[in-house]
């Protein structure tokens, strides 16, 4: 059954979702705004699986059963943890009639509902989730060596498989990108990244080589030494305004610029 579910708000979006009877959504620990009182709420730390079972309730299998369980549960949230994801999920379920939940994420910006067919799985930047059926299963997924280290934000990724609907936010405005539309291939800023399809290919590259031209672009031209790009045929979300460019802007604000007078290469992370 698709969620429905309503994104309202323009500068700071927010996902209105409607359960029906026994229908469960979770949400990623701090993206919950407001519930009707015949919703439960309840924190886990296992998520569901493809078949919207929570495998932290659901036993069997006796003491091997609950011995598997307890690994997998703990091999996730050891990978959540790794990723600086939450550890905990909250789940909602409607009780009684029909429900509504809000959630929302953290930085002003869209929000984004993807249906899941099971033929195709999605991958998001971090902190990209806010919400999702039961029977969408989240994991993590980690970009290649060399690619997430030089790339950054793309080294860790939040990766979402099964049927139903799941809600992905991001900072500043969307825009929705096919790269087959652009010959095959798209470089964008590593930041801009919010979603995309499997099937999508993604990788890192340095823009240009270690000569003057190269490295004018490193010191002055903003994007630091690589660039993110993305092959294939399927969508592709890019964001506006990344993470580090807001917190470039507040402290900047604030009178505590630290980045020099050029930025790029010299920039400083938040944090």
């Amino acid at each position: 059954m698709t969620l429905r579910q309503e994104i309202v708000g323009n500068a700071m979006q927010m996902a209105v979702v409607n359960l029906t009877p026994g229908q469960t959504v979770y949400c990623e620990a701090g993206k919950f705004l407001f519930k009707t009182a015949n919703v439960s709420m309840e924190t886990r730390l296992s998520g569901p699986d493809r078949g919207g079972r929570d495998p932290q309730g659901q036993g069997g299998g006796g003491m091997g059963g609950m011995l598997r369980q307890a690994m997998g549960t703990a091999m996730q949230v050891g990978q959540r943890a790794l990723a600086g994801e939450s550890l905990a999920f909250q789940y909602f379920t409607s009780t009684g009639g029909e429900g509504t939940v809000g959630f929302a994420g953290v930085l002003p910006g869209e929000m984004r509902a993807l249906e899941l067919t099971g033929n195709r799985a999605w991958f998001a930047e971090k902190d990209a989730f806010v919400a999702a059926e039961s029977t969408v299963d989240f994991g993590i997924a980690f970009q290649g060596g060399r690619s997430g280290m030089s790339g950054g934000e793309g080294f860790i990724l939040e990766k979402f498989t099964g049927t139903g609907t799941v809600i992905i936010c991001g900072a500043g405005n969307f825009i929705d990108l096919n790269p087959a539309d652009f010959g095959g291939r798209i470089e964008v800023d590593t930041g801009c990244i919010v979603a995309f399809e499997e099937g999508i290919q993604y990788g890192v590259q340095r823009i240009g080589g270690l000569n003057r031209q190269g490295l004018m672009n490193a010191v002055f031209g903003g994007e630091g030494l690589s660039l993110a790009t993305l092959e294939g045929n399927g969508r592709v979300i890019l964001q506006s305004l990344t993470i580090e460019g807001l917190a470039n802007a507040l402290k900047k604000a604030q009178g505590g610029d630290k980045q020099g007078p050029t930025g790029g290469l010299f920039s400083t992370h938040a944090g």
